[in-house]
């Protein structure tokens, strides 16, 4: 995988992170920023996992 993608992963978790702790102290709310901080974490972990699968003879 490119150092970018991986570079933008990180960046994305940690402004993720920190707008999360943000909502834990009531500044936004957390049901914007838990998703999001969900979705950030599990992209990061199944896109470098995903595996060519078998497709079916052609």
């Amino acid at each position: 995988m490119k150092i970018w993608v991986i570079l933008f992963f990180v960046i994305s978790i940690l402004f993720l992170a920190a707008f999360h702790l943000f909502a834990l102290m009531n500044l936004y709310p957390i049901y914007i920023s838990s998703p999001l901080l969900f979705i950030a974490i599990y992209l990061i972990l199944s896109i470098p996992s995903h595996k060519k699968t078998f497709r079916g003879f052609k």
